[in-house]
C-alpha cells in the first residue's frame, strides 16, 4: 500500500456553513504545520483535539479555520489524520485543498480513505462497502440495514460460519495425517448435521438479498388499469404533487411517467402507464405495448380497478398480465355507487388464471393464487385506503424485523454471489458424503466454501478486485 499522504474535500461541493478538507498519512502533521498558523505547532498537539487558527497561503491568509488532530491508530484510516474545518464556500474549500496539495499531500483517489481503513485493518470489506450504502441511503430501512453492516453484523455472521468450516477442515486434515490417534469412522454423519446448520444459515442470507436490494434500490413498480380508473390520480397522491395530467377523457396518459415515491419508509420507483384497452390510436397503442413490457419486468404491479364500472375484456387482459407476478389490487372509487365487489373481481381472476396456466408449478391452484393477492378498497379522490396499501407493502417486501440493526439483509450482489458459491461448495461436500468418497474430498470443498466466504469480508480477495470496489466510492471518502 502506498504510504504517501493523501488529501481531499470530504464534504459536498455546495455553498454551506462548513467544508472539510481531510489529510491522512505519515506526513499529515508535517503538511499542516507548513500551512497552519495558531498558538502551537499541531505536530506536537495531543490526539483528538481541535485547534483554532488560520490557513496561510505564503504570507496571505486563506481562511479562518478549526483543525482536528487525530493520531494513529485511533483514526478512521488508522493513519495520522488532520481535518481542516473551513468556511463552506466552494471557492474557499477548493483553495484550502490546493494549498494542502502544494505543501506535500497528493489528491486522494475515490474511496482511498476507506480503502486505507480496510487495508490497515480498521474495518473488513463488508463494513467498507456499508460506508457507501450509508451515504446513499434513501429511506430509514436502508439506513438501518447499512448501519447494521457498518457495525459488523455481516462480519460476525460470516466469521462464525467460517470458524465452523475451518474447525471441521482442520479435524479432517489432522485425522488423515494421524489416523492411529484420530478416528473418522462415522464422521460423515456428524458432518452432515453441521452442513444442515450451515447451509440453512447461508440460504437465509441469500434469500435476504431480494429484500435487501429492494430496501436499497427501491421497488420497481408499475401501475396498470383500464383508462380512467384513477391510475394517474393515484400517482399524484403517492408523489404528493400533480405529476400526471388527470382528465375525464379516456387515453390521456399515452407515454410512460416515472416517479420515485416513499410509502411507509419504502421507496417505490413508480411507472404510470397508458390505460390497457383496444385502440386504433397509434401513439396510445404504443403506450399500451410499453405498459405490458414494463409489467413483465416489475417487482410489483399495482392493478387499479374501477368499482363503479362493470368488468370487461380489458380487465381480462390485465388479469393475464398480473398472472404469476407480485401484485396488489386497488379497487378504486369506493366512495361512489359500486357495481364490482372484491368477490366479483376475485371470481374474474380465478377464471382468467385457470385459462392461462403454464407459468407456475402444477400444484398451484388458480384459487390459491388469487387468494394470495392483496385486494384493498380505496378512494383516490378521498385519499382513503392509502395507509392500508403501505402496510401491505411492508408485509409483502420486508422479510424479518429490520427495525433492529442486528437483522441482516444482503444488499450487495458481489456478497450474494459469494454466499451462493459457498453454499454450492457445501452441497458438494454433502454429495461426497453420500457417495462415500474419501474424506480428503470433503476438505477440498470445505476450503472452497471457506475461501468464498472470506471474499465477503476481504480476507481472501485479490488486489484487482479491491481496487475495483473502492473505485466506485465518491471522492473524499
Amino acid at each position: 500500500m502506498n504510504r504517501d499522504t493523501i488529501a481531499a474535500i470530504s464534504t459536498g461541493m455546495s455553498a454551506s456553513g462548513i467544508g472539510i478538507v481531510r489529510i491522512s498519512g505519515e506526513q499529515a502533521f508535517e503538511v499542516i504545520d507548513r500551512i497552519f498558523h495558531g498558538k502551537e505547532k499541531l505536530s506536537g498537539a495531543k490526539s483528538h483535539t481541535i485547534h483554532y487558527g488560520f490557513i496561510m497561503d505564503g504570507e496571505d491568509t486563506a481562511d479562518e479555520v478549526l483543525v482536528s488532530v487525530m493520531r494513529s491508530p485511533r483514526t478512521f484510516t488508522g493513519e495520522n489524520t488532520v481535518e481542516i474545518n473551513c468556511h463552506g464556500g466552494m471557492f474557499v474549500v477548493k483553495k484550502v485543498l490546493e494549498i494542502v496539495l502544494e505543501n506535500g499531500a497528493r489528491l486522494a483517489e475515490p474511496g482511498e480513505f476507506t480503502k486505507r481503513a480496510f487495508l490497515n485493518g480498521r474495518m473488513d470489506l463488508s463494513q467498507a462497502e456499508a460506508v457507501m450504502d450509508v451515504i446513499h441511503s434513501q429511506n430509514s430501512y436502508a439506513l438501518k440495514s447499512s448501519v447494521g453492516q457498518l457495525r459488523g453484523n455481516v462480519k460476525r455472521k460470516i466469521g462464525g460460519i467460517r470458524e465452523k468450516i475451518l474447525y471441521h477442515t482442520a479435524f479432517i486434515e489432522s485425522a488423515l495425517d494421524d489416523p492411529e490417534h484420530i478416528s473418522i469412522d462415522g464422521y460423515g454423519e456428524e458432518l452432515e448435521q453441521v452442513l444442515d446448520e450451515l447451509t440453512a444459515k447461508l440460504e437465509k442470507l441469500i434469500r435476504s438479498y431480494d429484500s435487501g436490494r429492494i430496501i436499497k434500490e427501491g421497488i420497481q413498480t408499475v401501475i396498470l388499469g383500464k383508462p380512467n380508473v384513477g391510475k394517474s390520480s393515484l400517482l399524484n397522491i403517492l408523489s404528493g404533487r400533480e405529476r400526471a395530467i388527470v382528465t375525464d377523457i379516456a387515453g390521456t396518459t399515452r407515454d410512460i411517467l416515472e416517479e420515485q415515491v416513499q410509502i411507509q419508509g419504502l421507496n417505490l420507483n413508480v411507472i404510470d402507464t397508458a390505460g390497457i384497452r383496444d385502440t386504433h390510436d397509434m401513439i396510445e397503442k404504443m403506450g399500451v405495448e410499453k405498459a405490458k413490457e414494463y409489467a413483465d419486468q416489475a417487482d410489483l404491479i399495482i392493478y387499479v380497478a374501477d368499482a363503479s364500472r362493470e368488468l370487461d375484456e380489458n380487465d381480462m387482459r390485465i388479469g393475464e398480465l398480473i398472472y404469476g407476478k407480485k401484485c396488489i389490487i386497488l379497487l378504486n372509487k369506493s366512495d361512489l355507487i359500486t357495481v364490482v365487489s372484491k368477490t366479483d373481481l376475485k371470481n374474474c381472476l380465478k377464471e382468467i388464471f385457470s385459462k392461462v396456466g403454464g407459468r407456475l408449478p402444477e400444484e398451484e391452484s388458480a384459487e390459491g393464487l388469487v387468494e394470495r393477492i392483496p385486494l384493498i378498497d380505496i378512494s383516490v379522490k378521498m385519499e382513503q385506503g392509502i395507509r392500508e396499501f403501505g402496510l401491505v407493502l411492508q408485509e409483502m417486501f420486508l422479510e424479518g424485523d429490520i427495525s433492529s440493526n442486528e437483522e441482516i439483509h444482503i444488499t450487495n450482489l458481489r456478497q450474494k454471489e459469494a454466499l451462493a458459491a459457498a453454499y454450492d461448495a457445501l452441497q458438494r461436500v454433502r454429495q461426497s458424503i453420500r457417495d462415500q468418497m474419501p474424506e480428503d474430498f470433503y476438505s477440498i470443498d470445505l476450503m472452497d466454501a471457506y475461501e468464498a466466504l472470506g471474499s465477503i469480508t476481504g480476507e481472501t480477495i485479490g488486489e484487482d478486485l479491491v481496487n475495483e470496489i473502492f473505485s466506485k466510492f465518491c471522492m473524499g471518502k
